[in-house]
């Protein structure tokens, strides 16, 4: 049985919580347990007993990560009406999704997401196994949620939700960089646009 669903305690959520406050300020890619358990006011030792290893931690921390990106999912999921014209609404999830990513808020949050993204890729194996599959997978679900059923269920239904998750992840990586928001609002504005000329 692994150490973390052997040991389960307060404590153990309180670290979880400040490791991953921790992260969000200064990112995975270096982590080090030693300054991270001294600035969470812990020690290596506890946290490898908690954790099992550095890996199990950052497992845990990337879960985190899914995890209030999945709440930002049902967020976008619970702002589409049914009452909404099919093409409005799924128009509306891309915007709803956007104004949550551009939102200064989410910084950290997404500038952790975007490296544990690439790593992911990198990386394969170990603590950043999946990460990236899955996150495509749940933001192409969210996105087929707010599709009509019948286009859903299409090729062209398939390459819409395909087209405006590139759109969204391009915008957001060009706002990171830059912190831009006007044009890259104005760059998915304008594909929402174009989509609707289109159609």
């Amino acid at each position: 049985m692994p150490v973390t669903e052997r040991v389960p305690s307060a404590r153990r959520g309180e670290l979880l919580d400040a490791a991953y406050r921790y992260a969000l300020a200064h990112g995975l890619a270096d982590l080090s347990l030693r300054p991270l358990a001294a600035a969470i006011g812990s020690s290596p030792r506890v946290l490898l007993f908690l954790f099992g290893s550095k890996d199990g931690l950052v497992r845990e921390l990337l879960a985190k990560a899914r995890g209030d990106e999945l709440a930002l999912l049902e967020t976008v999921r619970a702002d589409g009406s049914p009452a909404i014209e099919a093409v409005d609404r799924f128009e509306s999830a891309v915007r709803v999704t956007w104004r949550w990513l551009a939102d200064a808020a989410h910084r950290p949050l997404l500038t952790l997401w975007c490296e544990a993204y690439a790593r992911s890729l990198v990386e394969p194996g170990g603590a950043w196994a999946d990460f990236a599959q899955q996150t495509v997978d749940d933001w192409l679900a969210v996105l087929a949620d707010a599709q009509a059923p019948a286009r859903r269920h299409t090729r062209a239904g398939l390459a819409e939700r395909t087209l405006a998750l590139a759109v969204l992840r391009g915008a957001l990586l060009d706002l990171l960089a830059t912190g831009d928001v006007d044009r890259t609002t104005a760059a998915v504005e304008r594909h929402l646009a174009m989509t609707r000329q289109a159609d």
